[in-house]
C-alpha cells in the first residue's frame, strides 16, 4: 500500500517555507533587464542589498501564496506518483527487477505527476514572481490576483503553463532517477534511512536545477511580462509561448543569459529536495509502520 502525505511538501512547496529567500533571489537575478537598483553579481550582494534597501522581511515575500497552493498539489504530485510508479512495474515487469527499466518507470511516473502538480501551482507561482519583482506594483496577493485579472484575463495564470511544463517534465524525470539511483547505491534495502534521503534529494535536486536552468528563465520571462527587457526589443502587449521566449532570452543576453541566477536556483533546491524527501519518506514509513501494526495477524 502508498500512501501520500498530503502535509509534506515537494520542491516548490518545501521551497516556499524553506528558502524563501533563495526564490525571491532566483527571481531578480533571472531578470533579463533589471533595474539599476536591482543589479546583482552575487547571491550574498543580493540578499545584503535587498535587505538594506527594501527591509528584513522582503525575502519571505510570496511565500504565503506558495504555502496556500502546496497542501493540494504534493498531495496529488506524490499519489500519482506512487501509483504510477507501483502500476509500470506491476504491468511491464511483474516479479522482475531491471535497473533500466525501473529508471523509465520513475522518469514517466514523475513526468505524470507533474502535470497535475504544476496545474495547481502554476497560478501561485505566477503571482509570487509578481509581487517578488523589484518595485513590485503589487501590495497583496488578492490584490495581484485581481489585478492581473482584470488586465490580463485568466489565461495570464496559465500563459506559462506550458513552458512550465516543459520545464519541470525533464526536470522531474531527471529528479526522480537521480533520487532513486542514488537510493540504490546508498539505501539499497530500501529502509527508511534519514541520511540516505537527505543525501540523495539534496544531490537529485541540484543536478536537476542546473540541467533546467534556461527553461526556468524563459519561465520567469513569461510569468512576470518584465517591462524594462520588453519595451528594449520594442515588444508590444504580453509575450507568450516557449519560441518566443527563448528567442527574447537570447537577444537580450545571449547564450550567459539562460544561465542567469543558475546558482541561486541551485542553493534554493537542494534544501528543499532534501526537506520535501527527508519529509515524504517519514511519513510514507510512520503511515506504513501503523496500517501493518494494525493489520490482523493471519
Amino acid at each position: 500500500v502508498f500512501f501520500c502525505p498530503s502535509c509534506s511538501q515537494d520542491e516548490q512547496g518545501a521551497r516556499g517555507w524553506a528558502c524563501p529567500s533563495c526564490a525571491l533571489l532566483q527571481t531578480r537575478m533571472q531578470s533579463l533587464q533589471p533595474d539599476p537598483r536591482a543589479r546583482y553579481r552575487s547571491v550574498y550582494e543580493a540578499l545584503k542589498k535587498m535587505v538594506l534597501t527594501e527591509g528584513l522581511w522582503r525575502p519571505l515575500r510570496g511565500i504565503n501564496v506558495t504555502m496556500l497552493g502546496a497542501g493540494p498539489a504534493h498531495a496529488l504530485y506524490f499519489a500519482c506518483y506512487e501509483k504510477m510508479k507501483k502500476s509500470l512495474s506491476d504491468t511491464f515487469q511483474p516479479g522482475r527487477n531491471s535497473h533500466l527499466a525501473n529508471g523509465i518507470f520513475w522518469g514517466i511516473a514523475g513526468s505524470v505527476a507533474t502535470l497535475l502538480h504544476d496545474a495547481v501551482m502554476n497560478p501561485a507561482e505566477v503571482v509570487k514572481q509578481r509581487l517578488q519583482m523589484f518595485n513590485s506594483p503589487y501590495t497583496s496577493v488578492l490584490g495581484c490576483m485581481r489585478t492581473v485579472h482584470r488586465t490580463e484575463g485568466f489565461r495570464a495564470f496559465y500563459r506559462s503553463y506550458t513552458t512550465q511544463l516543459t520545464m519541470n517534465v525533464p526536470f522531474q524525470a531527471i529528479h526522480f532517477i537521480t533520487y532513486e539511483l542514488l537510493q540504490e547505491r546508498l539505501n539499497p534495502h530500501r529502509q527508511y534511512n534519514p541520511r540516505s534521503h537527505i543525501v540523495a534529494g539534496a544531490v537529485a535536486g541540484a543536478v536537476a536545477a542546473a540541467a533546467t536552468t534556461p527553461l526556468d528563465v524563459c519561465k520567469t520571462l513569461l510569468n512576470t511580462q518584465e517591462n524594462m527587457a520588453l519595451s528594449s526589443l520594442n515588444i508590444r502587449g504580453h509575450l507568450s509561448g516557449m519560441a518566443n521566449a527563448f528567442g527574447t532570452v537570447y537577444q537580450l543576453g545571449g547564450l550567459p543569459g539562460f544561465f542567469k541566477g543558475v546558482q541561486a536556483r541551485v542553493i534554493y533546491q537542494m534544501p528543499s529536495t532534501a526537506i520535501s524527501w527527508s519529509v515524504y519518506e517519514f511519513f510514507k514509513y510512520f503511515l506504513t509502520k501503523r496500517a501493518l501494526e494494525r493489520k490482523p495477524a493471519s
